[in-house]
């Protein structure tokens, strides 16, 4: 008992040895597991998140799965508890067949990052069959002169389990005459064989029927039976021999139907139909070899019949019976051993073991994109695959383990040029030919904010029509975004500035979503004539991204000013103006001169004067363009002493504004000197109009001595400046005396209606602003010299104020100027 007890210790040391190198190897390969067959559904394999080194957290964030290559689904992952548990039925023997060693690989495939891990799980056989014969009743014909000892292969019984599982032994009933043999043949089978141990005497006992039971090494024991019946026969005492006991062969797969595998040939000794030979498969030839092969039971030959296939049967073991035609029929055996011989006749496959994700365009190279492996059936030189991406690809190959590559990025990737990659992966064979088979795998690339909104244009001019209704569109600018989705969603808006010294926001608006720009109120041409906008165009990206543009908005003149009377009188239009003139005046002479000025530009601002009522039109004529009132003919006595003219004053604008002026002369006897306008109710004295008459005389002398000494001085520093420069006019920047570059002389000659006058303007803000302009007043009777020094933008308001109303003497010739001089 001791003994006993110690002989099991030490099978149990060895077992716990033995599963710890099995462990050891394990972990320091890959991963490995062993389960039986036929386990239940949600039977624990092991904890694969243990060994793969993975907590449970991580089995839902990594998305961890399992693919098998074998098709289906055996084994699956408890995400709760990360084990590796059974999912449906597991028959060894319709996975691996009579294969000594059954492995399903597994294939573990975590995300992000993704990664992939090989797990082997081999499947242990039990004993869930028992073993069986073919048939049930086996039939055997011994002549009775056969001698002891001779041996007849019986049928093997078929046990689908494998080693220790299979058949080991077989028991014959009890029978004086036969005894069992096994015998072991290639591949480790196990052949009975029944021996005949007595001569036969057919007249004492003709049949013999023998119980053949086969018992297989499971625990516990299981066993199939087969019925022997033995008919013993008379005479035929020579069995037929072969030439070889074993013939072996050599074939390619890819040989045609009718091919001669080998010719096999039997003798016997005996005579007549004893002789007389029929070969055919014998017992021990599996079933799938008389669809492969044919045998001609006359000659022997052996022939081709179906197709070889080296993927799925690389050897083949032939049975072959030669039996005489004698009584009993005697019978001869051989073993043909054929060798399928691989052949390239398989194409590689590429197989994804996981589908690719959607790349970022700025992702760096070496981005895993996907995973997958490739396999051909072959063998040897014929099974070496070798994968391919197209030239200039920006993504490679990484081999990872066994036939497992990693395809990962390899370039800098751009959405806007290619938003979706079809990479076409060419795996070829090392066989000759080699074969080759592609597989195209589709990676989107996702978009990522990396270009700003683009303007159609980078200025716009937009012209609007003064007076315009507020809350109108003025003009939409439009910008386009490279980008996908939110990152090319783009909102506008107006930047901050200042058109005179108010926001641009007080003017317009503009819709953040199609960038239609719309004015806040009417715009007037007289006051603001242009000024600029800066339109933003910033897309939703993350960061976002923006550009800007410029729209230019130039105001349109319309004629919504009449115009204006400056002389006589600058009141209310239809004003009334009283002149006196003597009767002894000649046709042609200068009674008055109509002023009149318009704020609109261009045609709009064109003035005409016309005369449209008078008390006697022959008498007093109006000129077009200048206003003049001046008589047509002598007066005569018959004449009315007072005389009405109305003067029609209108621009050249669409529609045509106007306004009239109403000019009442009084005609008197005896009256040689310029008289007052009667709005002086009182008469002065005569001296002091003597007077007047003297202080117009020196104001006009004063203006031309003045204005004389003005271009005396300008004409001297000229010819200076001609000596050095050679240029009378020369910029700021040129002079000596000044080292301002941005001062520069401009002579600019302007126009305010029938007003015209020459500006002498400096480059910067400071000359301009210390401008003198020399303004005479056109109708004045004194010849008022008024010296002003405002801005350059002097209000003409300001000038109108400065211009007195006086009838002026038949010398007076009338010449509006305003001089701006500024100093070299």
């Amino acid at each position: 008992m001791t003994k006993r007890k110690g002989c099991r210790d030490w099978r149990w040391l060895a077992l716990w040895w033995h599963h710890f190198f099995l462990l050891w190897s394990a972990i320091d390969g890959q991963t490995r597991y062993s389960v039986t067959e036929e386990l239940k559904q949600g039977s624990v394999v092991g904890n694969i998140a243990k060994d793969l080194g993975l907590g449970l957290s991580e089995i839902f964030d990594r998305k961890l799965h399992v693919a098998s290559e074998s098709g289906k689904q055996y084994f699956t992952v408890d995400a709760d508890k990360g084990e590796l548990v059974v999912n449906e039925r597991i028959d060894r023997e319709a996975l691996c067949g009579q294969s000594a060693s059954c492995v399903l690989p597994l294939q573990v495939v975590i995300e992000d990052p993704l990664q992939l891990y090989r797990v082997e799980v081999e499947i242990q056989d039990i004993n869930d069959n028992a073993p069986r014969f073919p048939s049930q009743d086996i039939t055997l014909e011994i002549a009775e002169t056969t001698g002891v000892g001779v041996r007849f292969p019986l049928e093997t019984a078929i046990d689908p389990d494998v080693g220790s599982n299979s058949v080991k032994s077989y028991t014959l009933s009890k029978d004086e005459c036969f005894n069992i043999h096994v015998k072991e043949v290639a591949g480790g089978r196990r052949v009975p064989e029944l021996i005949l141990a007595k001569v036969l005497d057919r007249e004492k006992k003709a049949v013999h029927k023998i119980l053949l039971t086969a018992l297989d090494g499971g625990s516990p024991v299981k066993s199939g039976s087969a019925q022997i019946i033995i008919r013993v026969l008379d005479v035929n005492d020579n069995v037929p021999s072969f030439e070889k006991t074993l013939y072996k062969v050599s074939v390619s797969e890819n040989v045609s139907e009718g091919t001669l595998i080998v010719q096999t040939k039997a003798t016997d000794m005996d005579e007549g139909q004893n002789g007389e030979i029929e070969y055919s498969f014998g017992a021990h030839t599996a079933d799938a070899v008389p669809s492969v092969f044919s045998i001609d039971q006359i000659s022997g030959t052996i022939l081709l019949k179906g197709k070889l296939d080296f993927e799925t049967m690389a050897n083949y073991e032939l049975d072959i019976s030669a039996k005489d035609k004698g009584i009993p029929r005697m019978e001869g055996h051989c073993t043909i051993h054929v060798e399928v011989l691989d052949i390239n006749d398989n194409a590689p496959e590429i197989i994804l073991t996981s589908h690719p994700k959607p790349v970022r365009e700025d992702s760096p190279n070496g981005t895993v994109v996907a995973l997958l492996s490739v396999r051909d059936l072959d063998s040897g030189e014929n099974g070496k695959v070798t994968l391919r991406l197209p030239v200039k690809s920006h993504f490679s190959l990484k081999p990872s383990f066994s036939h497992n590559y990693i395809l990962v990025t390899n370039g800098v990737l751009d959405r806007e040029n290619m938003s979706e990659y079809n990479i076409e992966i060419m795996a070829t064979d090392s066989g000759s030919p080699p074969l080759s088979s592609k597989k195209s795998i589709s990676v989107t690339i996702t978009d990522v904010n990396d270009n700003p909104p683009i303007f159609s244009q980078q200025s716009y001019n937009v012209y609007l029509k003064e007076n315009g209704v507020p809350g109108s569109i003025l003009y939409s600018v439009s910008a386009s975004d490279l980008d996908f989705g939110e990152n090319a969603k783009i909102s506008y808006s107006i930047l901050d500035s200042r058109v005179q010294d108010v926001s641009v926001s007080s003017y317009v608006y503009i819709n953040s979503d199609n960038g239609s720009i719309y004015s806040m109120h009417s715009f007037d041409y007289e006051k603001l004539k242009v000024f600029q906008i800066q339109v933003q165009a910033k897309d939703q990206g993350s960061p976002c991204l923006s550009s800007n543009a410029t729209v230019h908005v130039f105001i349109l003149d319309q004629n919504d000013n009449a115009p204006t009377v400056v002389y006589p009188s600058s009141t209310a239009l239809g004003s009334l103006s009283h002149q006196r003139m003597p009767r002894s005046t000649k046709p042609g002479h200068l009674i008055t001169k109509v002023t009149a000025v318009d704020a609109d530009s261009g045609h709009n601002a064109y003035i005409s004067y016309r005369l449209v009522e008078a008390t006697d039109a022959s008498l007093f004529t109006v000129t077009m363009y200048t206003g003049e009132v001046r008589t047509k003919r002598v007066v005569s006595e018959q004449d009315d002493s007072s005389q009405r003219l109305v003067i029609e004053i209108k621009d050249d604008g669409d529609p045509v504004q106007s306004s009239t002026v109403t000019v009442s002369i009084l005609l008197e006897d005896g009256l040689h000197e310029p008289i007052l306008d009667l709005r002086q109710k009182v008469a002065e004295p005569s001296k002091k109009t003597g007077r007047i008459t003297l202080y117009l005389i020196l104001s006009l002398a004063s203006v031309s001595v003045l204005s004389l000494v003005t271009f005396l001085i300008l004409a001297v520093k000229c010819i200076r400046n001609s000596r050095s420069s050679g240029s009378c006019c020369m910029r700021r920047s040129d002079c000596d005396d000044y080292k301002n570059p941005n001062r520069n002389l401009q002579i600019q000659l302007n126009t305010d209606g029938p007003i015209k006058y020459v500006e002498v303007l400096g480059g910067d803000m400071l000359s301009q602003s210390q401008s003198f302009r020399s303004c005479m007043s056109p109708m004045s009777e004194y010849s008022d010299f008024t010296l002003i020094k405002p801005s350059s933008t002097t209000d003409f308001k300001e000038v109108i104020s400065v211009l007195d109303a006086s009838l002026p003497d038949s010398t007076w010739t009338f010449e509006s100027q305003q001089v701006s001089i500024e100093k070299c």
